[in-house]
């Protein structure tokens, strides 16, 4: 079954769920989605009585908005249980905690935040909300001194954010703090099958621009990206799989990579891939297989044939978040047109309401290998050359 939630539902979703008559869960908040087309809708009750009747069915959402009804109608299942577990970062912290002891962590509340002895935490520490999403409020500390700042910029942040989200997705009272993990940075969408073996039907590199980037911006596959970190991402969940017992659960997990040394998970987010349907639709851009089918399907991908004609490329998926500096209200428009003038092959663009969220657009692209300079640039890029200011509005230098 699929529970279909705000902020986002793509094209490639609905014709998913139109094409594969994927039981759809009918809820008041579908009204505002524009579900056109043949979908096969349960209605409330008549998804609760199939769960009794069929513990081991799947579930997949497009959105962690879904958790909610999920803690409130399926108390029954293990299914609130699993989420939580990886939903909240200090339990998930605490889930793995014997097989990286060298990695830090502390849960500390919003008010907790005055009176911390910033002196006797171990220092680069990285600190973000215990339940949180999109990289909101995730900040680096590297000093003693850097710590007022730090704290201010989460205060105005959660204030700019406090309506976005329910609860259950973004909770601003509860923070984590951690080590900071280093090495290179993959998402990966994956799901436990019936036997609780992982299945991985995406990996993608995250891109940053600098050491003190925490933005979503830039994720890229490729042919060589799948090879060579496919096996060790397998061993990797499946260590997780024997700590959770998990089984016919899908998930979307960050890891940090540093070679010759195992994979340190960063967070594990429950029953999605890719928020606001990204790395989902992404590799049918890229290898035109649908991963939403695969999960609730029971299928794998053979590699070998996917990749088999992707060599010379490169697939992006970028975040076109507004790190102008400027806020929503001061902006008059965005050039769509000049940004996709950027782009060798563009495969979509996807507009977005930056006034009600955070976030211009979203962007897929391929780029051939020798070509990978265009995504340098919208990685460094604030996007101010895209943007143009209201009347009276004032041009910074930030």
């Amino acid at each position: 079954m699929i529970i279909i939630d705000k902020p986002y539902v793509s094209e490639f979703l609905k014709q998913t769920l139109i094409k594969y008559q994927f039981p759809v869960l009918n809820t008041p908040q579908l009204k505002d989605l524009n579900l056109d087309g043949d979908i096969n809708y349960w209605s409330e009750l008549q998804a609760i009585e199939h769960f009794k009747n069929n513990p081991e069915t799947r579930l997949y959402t497009n959105s962690e908005n879904a958790i909610k009804w999920i803690s409130e109608n399926l108390t029954f299942t293990d299914l609130p249980k699993n989420i939580n577990l990886f939903k909240d970062k200090f339990l998930f912290r605490d889930l793995v905690k014997n097989l990286y002891p060298d990695v830090y962590f502390k849960s500390l509340s919003v008010n907790d935040f005055e009176n911390l002895d910033i002196q006797n935490i171990p220092k680069p520490f990285i600190i973000k909300p215990a339940v949180g999403f999109f990289s909101m409020a995730v900040y680096r500390v590297n000093s003693d001194t850097e710590w007022p700042l730090v704290k201010t910029k989460i205060h105005k942040e959660l204030d700019s954010v406090k309506n976005i989200y329910p609860k259950e997705v973004m909770d601003t009272s509860r923070f984590i703090i951690e080590s900071i993990i280093e090495g290179d940075e993959y998402a990966i969408d994956a799901y436990f099958n019936s036997q609780g073996e992982p299945v991985i039907l995406n990996i993608m590199k995250h891109v940053f621009a600098s050491g003190n980037d925490f933005s979503d911006r830039l994720y890229i596959t490729s042919y060589k990206i799948i090879t060579e970190n496919l096996m060790e991402m397998e061993n990797f969940l499946g260590q997780i799989g024997k700590l959770s017992g998990l089984k016919n659960f899908p998930l979307h997990v960050e890891v940090r990579k540093i070679k010759g040394k195992k994979s340190v998970p960063i967070e594990v987010n429950p029953l999605r891939f890719g928020a606001w349907c990204t790395t989902a639709d992404a590799t049918w851009m890229a290898y035109n297989y649908n991963s939403i089918e695969y999960f609730l399907t029971d299928k794998k991908p053979d590699w070998d044939k996917l990749l088999n004609k992707k060599k010379g490329s490169t697939f992006a998926m970028m975040v076109l978040e507004n790190s102008t500096g400027y806020e929503a209200r001061q902006i008059k428009s965005f050039d769509y047109e000049k940004l996709l003038t950027n782009f060798t092959k563009p495969l979509e663009l996807r507009k977005i309401n930056y006034h009600e969220y955070p976030v211009f657009g979203f962007l897929f692209a391929e780029s051939k290998n020798q070509h990978l300079s265009e995504l340098k640039r919208i990685l460094k890029s604030n996007l101010r050359e895209y943007v143009e200011l209201k009347k009276g509005e004032k041009v910074t230098n930030k």
